[in-house]
């Protein structure tokens, strides 16, 4: 355990040389829990992380077909179709006519699909927000700012 009450600090690092394969088994795991951890104080926890990336996606990026989605997010466009049918049975996302090619239609978030994805993307910011906060010392806090930089190359 930490001086904080956290899990036990990570072991990369500890030798001379760090090693990539541990660093990556550790990183995943971490973030998989860090993510466990932010759907739990959410308020939509009924909903898969799959529906929630495409909330989000259409959040961010405005109205798009179901390929395009299945492509940004990296599914097959049959597995798209399974999250799109759940989210519009639940009333958060409407099909519309593509203004540009009548023959596709665009997804778009109803205004109750907007409310849920900023009340929960708020409510993790909060969270977050608090345990850094407490659970970190001001250098410490740094050095999860500086490496926020280096895993942001991660994700391009």
């Amino acid at each position: 355990m930490s001086e904080h009450g956290g899990a036990k600090a990570p072991t990369v690092g500890t030798g001379t040389v760090p090693d990539p394969a541990q660093a990556a088994r550790e990183l995943r795991v971490l973030v998989g829990r860090l993510r466990r951890r932010l759907r739990e104080v959410d308020d939509v926890r009924e909903l898969t992380a799959s529906q929630l990336a495409v909330l989000g996606r259409l959040e961010r990026d405005g109205a798009a077909s179901t390929s395009d989605l299945a492509k940004a997010e990296r599914v097959r466009p049959q597995s798209m179709a399974a999250t799109v049918a759940a989210l519009e049975e639940r009333g958060l996302i409407v099909r519309r006519p593509d203004p540009d090619d009548g023959r596709r239609q665009l997804i778009e978030l109803t205004p109750a699909a907007d409310e849920t994805v900023r009340g929960a993307r708020k409510a993790r910011d909060e969270w977050l927000e608090q345990a850094l906060r407490e659970r970190f010392s001001e250098a410490e806090l740094a050095t999860v700012v500086a490496a926020l930089g280096l895993l942001e190359r991660l994700s391009d």
